[in-house]
């Protein structure tokens, strides 16, 4: 028997009850991962923890992993949150795009690829000292996602620039130290500045204890793993989507905030010839974050 507009219209306050109930059961079941550890704020911005970076995974030769991804909005209100195919070393969708933008020389299309530029995350396991804002924490491992705010007080710990300051090893059970981390919000954005590191102290002087923590740590290169990387169609569909590459010039000016831009936007094709490097290196290393991250990915 068909189901009427009338029967509907009796029966649709049970079916807004029946909606509320599943949302809330797949909102149950959607939970973040509980691996991942994130510093607690207040409605001010500010927030305050002390961690201690940890070594190497037993199965694993390093105590940080690195990836890059994108993260920006479109015309349409989507984003595009994806991991980046050049952590793996091969092309990806948005810095092609970028490489095109930036070579039209127009400082407008310099602005956009700006904005839609890779950034490196740096990943670590940890085990939390102290967490006034969720206490529950403490005492546990967790992995803990970073940047190069936080990395540049590590590898300042390891390297020194001066005669008098000794090397430490951050990531040490014994000799390393605990990192206070130390968060406001500055311009409308979280702030490390006044993050640092305590004096050199085991972290705890019970070997055993030490042991056990040791053996609770996360896997690394399981967060770099190609299988938590989708394929370069994929990437370039959502990419398409995300800026509407395909509607006319005209509506993709206007919904990336460029009123007055003239122009037409650049036709990004796959099948374009390769960038040149020197090109290509301009728009990832427009500022001095990116040139960092840069060096360090040539390194790797």
């Amino acid at each position: 028997m068909a189901f009427s507009f009338a029967d509907y219209n009796k029966t649709r306050k049970n079916q807004f009850e029946k909606l509320a109930s599943q949302l809330t059961k797949q909102s149950s079941n959607s939970k973040e991962d509980d691996r991942f550890w994130k510093p607690d704020v207040d409605k001010a911005g500010n927030g305050y923890a002390v961690i201690r970076f940890l070594p190497p995974h037993q199965t694993e030769d390093y105590a940080w992993v690195q990836y890059f991804d994108h993260g920006f909005q479109g015309p349409t209100g989507l984003w595009y949150i994806e991991r980046s195919l050049t952590t793996l070393g091969k092309d990806d969708p948005v810095s092609e795009y970028n490489s095109v933008l930036w070579n039209t020389g127009l400082d407008s299309d310099k602005e956009i690829a700006r904005k839609q530029k890779r950034r490196l995350a740096y990943h670590s396991n940890i085990y939390v000292v102290k967490d006034p804002g969720n206490p529950a924490n403490e005492g546990k491992v967790f992995l803990y996602k970073y940047g190069k705010k936080i990395f540049d007080k590590l590898n300042d710990l390891m390297n020194p620039g001066f005669e008098d300051e000794k090397p430490v090893n951050p990531f040490d059970l014994w000799s390393g130290a605990n990192f206070k981390l130390k968060i406001r919000k500055v311009e409308g954005y979280p702030n490390y500045d006044k993050s640092e590191f305590d004096s050199p102290a085991p972290l705890f002087d019970d070997d055993d204890k030490l042991e056990a923590v040791w053996k609770q740590e996360h896997s690394l290169k399981e967060l770099v793993d190609p299988k938590h990387f989708k394929s370069y169609d994929e990437l370039k569909t959502r990419l398409n989507n995300v800026l509407v590459l395909n509607a006319p010039a005209k509506v993709r000016g206007v919904a990336l905030d460029e009123e007055e831009y003239k122009a037409p936007a650049p036709t990004f094709q796959a099948s374009a010839p390769a960038v040149a490097p020197a090109a290509k290196s301009a728009v990832e290393d427009d500022d001095d974050d990116l040139a960092f991250f840069s060096k360090l990915a040539a390194e790797d």
